[in-house]
């Protein structure tokens, strides 16, 4: 939990203080005296007065603020004629321009000194890739298929999901890699609908290898040379038929978990597929006593119905209420389905196939029911991947950055504008938690990945607050561009009520933004 919090402010610090450095820095150069310049909110936790500003950082650290001499319009008057040159009220417009404007456009710069960096380093950024997708859904029926890797969305190139999310006009085309080969397939969906789809398939998808009955361990290969660990037995499965399958067989205690196995001997025999289809791929591995790793019991929780039941570790699981099963994450699914209160769950015991009744346990699972029968899988799934990009070189890195800046920009101010039409769900947007766990995620991950994230928080930073609305930059500027046309500064009565009217307004999207939260993550 700590570490979460030390990588959200290291994530969210440098976004509030270059933010607040624009500002900053406009106002010294334009010789406006700063009095307060703090990272963060609330009670000063830690700070230092160095000329005549005083540097802090704040307990709240969700965003910052700079305090100048003579930031309120209505007194002016006040302020004695020989410190007026100090003051931010009476300095040109011009100048309360850019000195406002400094914030977002650091914001932007930052953005572009982020991606500038990582074209020039080369990036590393984790493989777009699609997790078991079963027959008849969605997916499935656009021909979208298991462990396809994007690519394209559109007809360009692609490297990660935000990449995929500022998408203009939705996700017409995608082009995935499949097999050593580049598919194209229509898809014709909002890109909020693609990737609420895209949430029911999780990239987790198992390694090449099953084990017999008695527990030796086997892998699996269409290539009778080696064995190509960079394909899963998912794909594997779903896509082989009429062809050659060829069986290796691992040492005892081999790790599983290492990204190449070089312990594999030569394969031992080879068995010929049939038709398309899991099911008729599993069934054949069944005959040649090969079962998937996950179909076998690591370990049964006490008390369980499992327990109860008489099931044991190193049991292999074959079915439910008689449907043959081929994975766990099946058979959770399926459990899950059945109406009945009793179920019956097939099992592999010592050679022996036994049909054992038991009746689930039903626990809640945030705001659903779940059913659960208390056994833990041992399962082995294939690791991330990653795509490393090779430096963009010194001139195309400048040209790249700006490129991507640019189009960033474009992108996030017509995200804003579908959200603001309804043609994205007010449910999309994040608060604090949201920006937490893509932080965090995002750490975890790769460097590239997250500082690729950062900077484009940092641009909707930037853009959000060019939101004309009272209390933000936007709504600075546009009071700005009021009293350029009305000669002279707004009422003081219609200043107060824009910004009651934009304070509102920020509060409902922080109110929706941390409830969304909630709902998500509670």
């Amino acid at each position: 939990m700590i570490e979460k919090v030390l990588i959200f402010i290291l994530f969210l610090g440098p976004l509030v203080f270059f933010h607040e450095l624009g500002h900053f820095l406009f106002a010294r150069l334009f010789g406006v005296r700063v009095q307060v310049f703090s990272i963060g909110f609330g009670p000063k936790i830690l700070k230092f007065k160095k000329g005549d500003t005083e540097y802090a950082i704040s307990l709240i650290p969700l965003g910052g603020y700079v305090k100048m001499f003579g930031d309120d319009p209505f007194n002016g008057d006040a302020i004695p004629v020989e410190e007026r040159k100090y003051s931010f009220t009476h300095k040109s417009k011009w100048a309360r321009f850019w000195i406002v404007f400094g914030g977002p456009l650091a914001n932007f710069i930052m953005a572009y000194v982020i991606f500038f960096s990582l074209l020039l380093g080369g990036e590393k950024m984790p493989e777009l890739r699609m997790g078991l997708i079963p027959e008849g859904t969605k997916f499935s029926t656009l021909g979208i298929k298991t462990g396809d890797v994007l690519k394209k969305v559109n007809g360009e190139t692609i490297s990660s999901a935000a990449d995929m999310a500022l998408t203009d006009g939705g996700i017409q085309t995608l082009t995935v890699e499949r097999f050593n080969k580049l598919e194209t397939v229509n898809i014709g969906m909002t890109g909020e609908e693609f990737f609420e789809e895209m949430a029911n398939y999780q990239p987790f998808l198992r390694r090449p290898v099953m084990s017999s009955g008695s527990g030796e361990i086997f892998a699996l290969s269409l290539n009778k040379d080696k064995v190509d660990w960079s394909e899963s037995l998912d794909e594997i499965a779903e896509n082989a038929q009429d062809q050659s399958l060829y069986i290796f067989k691992l040492p005892k205690g081999v790790d599983l978990g290492q990204a190449e196995i070089k312990e594999e001997t030569p394969f031992i025999r080879e068995v010929k597929l049939g038709s398309k289809g899991l099911e008729s791929f599993f069934t054949t591995m069944r005959n040649e006593d090969l079962y998937p790793k996950d179909m076998f019991v690591k370990s049964i929780s006490m008390n369980s119905p499992a327990e109860k039941a008489g099931i044991l570790g190193g049991n292999v699981i074959l079915g439910l209420n008689g449907a043959a099963i081929f994975s766990f994450e099946n058979l959770r699914a399926t459990l899950q389905k059945t109406d009945s209160k009793d179920v019956m769950v097939s099992i592999l015991a010592n050679g022996e196939v036994k049909e054992l009744s038991l009746t689930p346990d039903v626990k809640p699972q945030g705001d659903k029911k779940v059913k659960l029968i208390g056994v833990y899988s041992d399962g082995v799934f294939q690791g991330m991947r990653f795509v490393d990009t090779p430096s963009k070189g010194l001139v195309g890195s400048f040209t790249g950055a700006f490129a991507r800046t640019w189009d960033s920009i474009v992108k996030t101010v017509a995200g804003f504008k579908k959200l603001i039409v309804g043609e994205v769900s007010l449910k999309s947007i994040g608060g604090p938690l949201a920006i937490g766990k893509v932080a965090s995620d995002s750490f975890q991950t790769s460097l590239s990945y997250f500082f690729q994230l950062m900077a484009l928080i940092s641009i909707n930073l930037g853009v959000i607050n060019l939101f004309p609305i009272p209390v933000l930059d936007g709504g600075h500027i546009l009071f700005l561009g009021l009293e350029f046309l009305n000669r002279g500064p707004v009422s003081r009565r219609k200043m107060e009520i824009a910004q009651q009217f934009g304070l509102s307004m920020l509060l409902m999207l922080m109110i929706g933004a941390i409830f969304n939260d909630v709902v998500r993550f509670f």
